[in-house]
């Protein structure tokens, strides 16, 4: 294991948990990992496919992402084709696994439709199949597909055939749900923390359209990669016509593109001929470009599993990276309505409550890992350094005890039918025709609440979501929970940041210096880029932004010192170390 994963991949150390994995492989258990992106998931089922007689089945959701992992294996000195209706060469990649030359295949899991494809399967030695973003198999996941879930067939067609299930995100409902509908039989099961040490999380109140918010979030990244998710495919051109406008290098992605629009857009940024890539969620699933340094969101999501496992996209080499999320009350507004079309009763009580968690994400004070950590069934302690909430400067708090009961009491009053607007008409004392029409004017809370403004009540509400005083009804109705009747009834007091209070003040956030020779590392990416282009794969295939800050840093001058890096393997050495090492070289002699 270790001669392999050194010779192949270039690393002298397991990280958490693979090692585990892959002996449980190896003696032909049924697995099934949960590790956040960027954990190394894929080495976990790419070496022991290389120990194990046979051929391991990896089933994946996109052609982009295949072809991707294809590459970066056969850059490795690994034999692995993709098998798509995109290839060209299916009958000698049948032939090729007759002959058992191939040792990972990839296939998307509509292909188990075919019944030559399982034919195929049924007259070769298949090693062990791989159901990678096992989360699309679940019911209750946040990007369920219906050709995951018929994947429970491999036990039936293949039931002395091992499966190993991997993904980022699975509440625990979502894990147990993978498990059964794939019929893992006593699966090895690994669960990594929730929490990136790597990722920085911000979320800020979105001023106007949230332009400017972005460019003075992007003037730090400059000539880095990163992803801008939108909420509509308009917004994503808009948003990348105006960064194109301030100089920066960007493009857009979403599903009114045509095919070949998207596949060149996809393949610029894998090749960092494109810095920026504003989507829509169409984008990203599973992108295995390892140098991305930020995400940010424009809007807020329609769920935490889905905004965690888009920043997941960053800084998967390791290296620091950033997410900021922009939003405002309003967005929570609007997803409901999306929500309200879903026609299953069960699943639209589902999306509600994901959004309502989103949502309680974004206003909460709370560490941000650890709200996520929760979430995911996870206890972790407060990151203290890495989310705005832990970061920002002590500020004063600020009673607003009198304000939270007229509210609470406002709700009670109206019989929790109303919505946050109403709740603030009323006690606003609004001589809004519905108020007349409810007869409210005559409730004892009618106009209690006239020396406050509508953004100090929206704040005060805030609050109370916060602290799980109220929830939202299905018709955006405010409802009391125990909570809230308990702080109503023994008059608690109530308390909320400064900035919050008066239309939430930025947040200063303390910036992360990259440890790399200034004058060096612009040299190794040129080169990358350089070789890159020569051999027509990403650039950070050939090697990843880690491994480039670690020659900045050792500076490595002998082929033994350039093995001695992290990231470098014999066949990385062998194809570019001689290039490379003479340009460390040429560059300290100067």
């Amino acid at each position: 294991m270790r001669e392999f994963l050194s010779r192949y991949f270039g690393y002298k150390e397991f990280r958490e948990f693979q090692k585990e994995t892959i002996e449980a492989i190896l003696r032909g258990e049924d697995t099934f990992l949960i590790l956040p992106t960027g954990g190394g998931k894929s080495l976990c089922y790419q070496l022991p496919a290389l120990l194990k007689e046979g051929v391991c089945v990896v089933v994946s959701p996109l052609i982009a992402l295949m072809q991707d992992q294809v590459k970066a294996l056969v850059d490795r000195g690994i034999s692995a084709v993709m098998l798509s209706s995109a290839s060209k060469n299916e009958q000698s990649i049948y032939e090729s696994l007759y002959k058992e030359e191939i040792k990972l295949l990839y296939v998307a899991p509509e292909r188990f439709r075919s019944q030559r494809f399982l034919e195929l399967l049924e007259s070769i030695n298949v090693s062990f199949f791989v159901v990678d973003e096992a989360h699309c198999v679940s019911e209750w996941g946040h990007e369920f597909r219906e050709d995951y879930r018929k994947l429970g067939l491999l036990k039936q067609k293949f039931p002395n055939t091992p499966i190993s299930a991997f993904t980022a995100t699975a509440t625990p409902k979502v894990a147990q749900d993978i498990q059964k509908a794939l019929n893992l039989t006593n699966p090895f099961v690994l669960k990594g923390t929730i929490f990136r040490d790597n990722l920085l999380l911000n979320v800020k109140r979105r001023v106007s359209k949230g332009y400017e918010q972005i460019l003075h979030f992007l003037e730090k990244y400059r000539g880095d990669s990163g992803i801008i998710y939108t909420f509509s495919r308009n917004e994503s051109q808009r948003v990348a016509d105006f960064l194109n406008k301030k100089g920066y290098l960007a493009l857009c992605y979403h599903a009114g593109l045509s095919n070949e629009l998207r596949s060149q857009t996809y393949k610029k940024f894998i090749n960092d001929e494109v810095d920026i890539v504003v989507a829509t969620i169409a984008f990203g699933m599973g992108i295995d470009k390892s140098n991305i340094r930020f995400v940010i969101h424009t809007s807020l999501p329609k769920s935490l599993e889905g905004y965690y496992q888009e920043v997941g996209r960053a800084g998967r080499d390791g290296l620091f990276s950033e997410a900021l999320l922009l939003f405002n009350s309003s967005d929570e507004i609007s997803k409901r309505e999306f929500v309200k079309q879903i026609d299953n009763e069960v699943y639209r009580s589902v999306a509600y409550k994901k959004l309502d968690t989103m949502y309680s994400f974004a206003i909460s004070s709370k560490c941000r890992h650890q709200f996520i950590a929760e979430y995911f069934g996870d206890n972790i302690k407060r990151c203290e350094s890495h989310c705005d909430n832990c970061t920002k400067d002590e500020v004063k708090k600020i009673d607003i005890t009198r304000a939270s009961l007229m509210v609470l009491s406002a709700i009670y009053r109206s019989e929790q039918r109303f919505g946050q607007s109403y709740i603030i008409d009323l006690l606003r004392g609004s001589k809004s025709e519905k108020i007349r029409q409810n007869r409210h004017e005559k409730l004892s809370v009618y106009g209690i609440a006239k020396e406050f403004s509508k953004k100090e009540l929206e704040a005060v509400i805030e609050r109370l979501f916060d602290l799980g005083a109220i929830v939202r009804g299905e018709y955006k109705n405010l409802l009391l929970t125990q909570v809230g009747a308990d702080i109503l009834k023994k008059r608690e007091k109530i308390e909320i940041d400064e900035d919050r209070y008066s239309a939430m003040k930025k947040i200063s956030i303390k910036e992360s210096i990259k440890e790399v020779d200034v004058k060096i590392h612009p040299e190794l990416k040129r080169l990358r880029k350089e070789i890159a282009d020569e051999e027509q794969i990403p650039a950070y295939i050939v090697f990843s932004d880690k491994t480039l800050s670690e020659f900045s840093r050792l500076l490595p001058k002998t082929k033994e010192e350039f093995l001695a890096v992290n990231g470098v393997g014999e066949v990385k050495l062998k194809r570019y170390g001689d290039r490379f090492i003479e340009v460390i070289k040429g560059l300290k002699d100067v």
